[in-house]
């Protein structure tokens, strides 16, 4: 049994066993693919695979068994390979974050800054997606740290803590009937088309639940991604526009920003790592960077213990 034979076993769960799929990620042929599975078969004497001709449909009972040691094993060699590297590079290496990309543009640059002035040989990478493709990235290990307001905290191979609770905003033009209404209601949005975030971004589901419960039809004209897409087409007279408060610059001239806290429940920023991974200081001291309320002691034991998410916040201020 080798390391190899393990991640064939794992590559192909995850690729719904296509070989070809298999071959190509390990960067190996699908003949070798095919021979290490038969040889690692003999050695068992049990078959770990579900066939069809030359066809793989799944995974046998034992097959079922092998792939959850296969995924404990590699996970420990990944974590022995990475202990040497934690007290080796504690000055300098790559902090790779995954993060959206109202946090990337809105909230980040100032913890950022900071944190390259405290270390100043480390590389900095900002991935930008959707919370499920940072969710995604960080179980996967291809990101250190994922900073999203959804899915995070519900993730089982992720450990995850606050950062800071944020509200959305409506935004209308300078001349729009909405612009100088107090006390504005769903109704008042629900009679205009709006544009806002995609299903499964920044607060989406918020501002969905707010409606539904309301027994009202949001006019959803357009959806997108990020904040400054849809600031955009507000200005453009499109619809009048939902995002959060972060995104929202105080000296903007073309749009007014309207409260609307007491339309929509509030959002949690959460800051996440993989569970059970061992991590370079360095990390530690940027979570606490954006949670200054935690050590670097607390925050490690959060991000350890099996229990409860800390509820500890503090308020961010652009």
């Amino acid at each position: 049994m080798n390391f190899q034979q393990l991640r064939i076993i794992r590559e192909a769960a995850r690729s719904q066993f296509n070989l070809t799929e298999v071959a190509k990620k390990l960067y190996t042929s699908q003949s070798g693919i095919s021979r290490h599975i038969r040889e690692l078969e003999e050695e068992l004497g049990v078959e770990l695979f579900i066939r069809h001709g030359k066809r793989m449909l799944g995974l046998t009972g034992p097959g079922k068994e092998m792939l959850a040691i296969a995924r404990r094993i590699l996970d420990d060699a990944g974590k022995a390979k990475r202990l040497g590297e934690l007290f080796t590079s504690q000055q300098d290496g790559i902090l790779t974050i995954a993060t959206t990309h109202t946090q990337a543009r809105y909230t980040l640059p100032a913890i950022i800054k900071v944190f390259r002035e405290h270390y100043p040989n480390i590389r900095l990478v900002l991935n930008q997606g959707t919370p499920d493709e940072i969710r995604n990235m960080v179980s996967s290990g291809s990101a250190d740290l994922g900073i999203a307001s959804e899915v995070l905290s519900q993730s089982d191979t992720l450990r995850a803590v606050p950062w800071f609770k944020w509200n959305h905003k409506v935004l209308v033009p300078v001349d729009h009937p909405l612009a100088d209404l107090q006390d504005i209601t769903l109704e008042h949005l629900a009679a205009w088309p709006l544009i806002t975030y995609r299903s499964g971004m920044t607060g989406r589901s918020a501002i969905d639940q707010a409606f539904e419960s309301a027994g009202l039809q949001a006019d959803i004209v357009l959806s997108a991604q990020d904040s400054d897409v849809v600031k955009t087409y507000v200005r453009l007279g499109m619809g009048i526009g939902i995002v959060a408060e972060t995104a929202v610059i105080a000296d903007d001239n073309e749009v007014v920003a309207l409260d609307v806290s007491h339309l929509f429940s509030a959002n949690t920023v959460w800051l996440a790592v993989k569970r059970g991974q061992l991590q370079r200081e360095y990390l530690w001291q940027f979570m606490m960077l954006c949670n200054p309320n935690l050590s670097v002691e607390e925050l490690k034991a959060t991000v350890r213990d099996s229990g409860s998410h800390s509820d500890v916040l503090y308020d961010f201020e652009i």
